[in-house]
């Protein structure tokens, strides 16, 4: 049988024990690095907006992939100047394709971005970066921007990153979220509290979602998600059918949430489903406009989960190899789903684990209807 582990939204973040050479005064140039993915990004935003807020006069930049620059970002806003709604966290954005770089590393045209890209971030002059990655990657190019102070975790999750820090933190908390927060902590000197994320608002795609929740008749709905970053997490698709299915009969819509490479799972779902759901791919900025809107997410351990955690959507998280404590939706109401049979592993491996299997449509439902009774409470 799964177990559900019920939690309620933290009220506050743990802190860490700041080091004797922790900043009395915080830099006036700031540069976060953390490149990817969806749900490793989001996981960074509280903290960043901690520190932001304890250090409004501080210019922060932050480096990262160009396909997640929406999270921090609108398309149509420049990457830099005054903080908006469409840019509301940071000042200036940099941004890498490295994935492009490593498909022609002897590539002329690859050395003139990547030195495009350095000289760009060596610009802005920063007096400290801060790697909230933990990859040799991540923490090389911290060292590339040419910032004299460089912060990382003490056990990052690339031991040789270490290497490029000057400013090793010893982590604490057993979120990744909390973890992120006790190194702003330490480079802060003191304990900082929770900051509510912004997300960027792009008002193009509110006004788009409106239109299209309109045409489909969509009021009060769910927003499924059965993709998953690799095999193991994912859970049946005719499952996630099966669930939309009885929801819809509750007179509840659904929307099924697919990215690239997920058709065939989203067809899956839609003709288990039946009517009363709909299938929705799209950009980053889109799905954020259209999660804002949602009653509830159900989905497993994925970025657009996290994203839904952080825009206060109630959440039924279903988990199988990742654990839950470390990894789990944070700062919003949700459920928690796991079979004590599922062991914690990060290998990216396709079998299915043995205890996700375990959980049924029958406890997901369940779950569905006490996050949502409590909702309209």
């Amino acid at each position: 049988m799964a177990a559900f582990v019920s939690q309620s939204a933290p009220t506050k973040m743990s802190s860490s024990n700041p080091a004797n050479w922790a900043a009395q005064s915080i830099a006036e140039r700031i540069l976060i690095v953390r490149l990817g993915a969806m749900g490793d990004i989001i996981h960074g935003l509280p903290a960043v907006a901690s520190l932001q807020a304890a250090f409004p006069a501080s210019r922060i930049g932050w480096l990262i992939e160009e396909g997640w620059a929406e999270l921090l970002c609108t398309l149509a806003t420049p990457r830099s100047g005054p903080r908006s709604p469409q840019r509301p966290l940071v000042d200036r954005i940099h941004t890498v394709n490295t994935k492009r770089w490593g498909a022609a590393p002897f590539s002329l045209q690859t050395w003139e971005r990547i030195a495009a890209a350095l000289s760009d971030l060596r610009a802005e002059d920063y007096d400290i970066a801060i790697d909230l990655q933990g990859a040799l990657r991540s923490s090389l190019l911290a060292r590339w921007s040419g910032a004299p102070t460089i912060y990382g975790f003490a056990e990052p999750r690339e031991i040789p990153a270490s290497m490029f820090y000057t400013r090793p933190v010893i982590a604490s908390g057993e979120h990744v979220v909390e973890q992120a927060q006790s190194l702003m902590n330490s480079i802060a000197g003191r304990p900082l509290p929770l900051s509510q994320v912004e997300v960027p608002r792009d008002d193009k795609a509110e006004v788009e979602c409106e239109s299209w929740l309109r045409e489909k008749g969509i009021d009060n709905f769910v927003l499924l998600n059965p993709g998953a970053g690799w095999g193991a997490k994912l859970w049946p698709s005719d499952r996630y059918g099966d669930v939309a299915r009885r929801l819809a009969e509750r007179g509840l819509k659904n929307v099924i949430n697919f990215g690239p490479g997920e058709e065939l799972i989203a067809q899956s779902v839609l003709a288990k489903a039946g009517a009363g759901s709909y299938g929705f791919t799209g950009s980053l900025t889109r799905l954020i406009a259209l999660t804002r809107r949602a009653s509830l997410f159900i989905g497993g351990d994925t970025g657009p989960m996290h994203l839904a955690a952080a825009l206060c959507v109630p959440v039924i998280a279903i988990f199988g190899p990742t654990n839950p404590a470390r990894n789990g939706p944070f700062g919003v109401r949700h459920i928690v789903l796991r079979s004590p049979a599922s062991v914690t592993s990060y290998r990216h491996v396709n079998e299915p684990d043995r205890g996700l299997l375990e959980i049924n449509s029958e406890q997901v439902v369940a779950a569905a209807e006490q996050l949502l009774e409590e909702h309209h409470d």
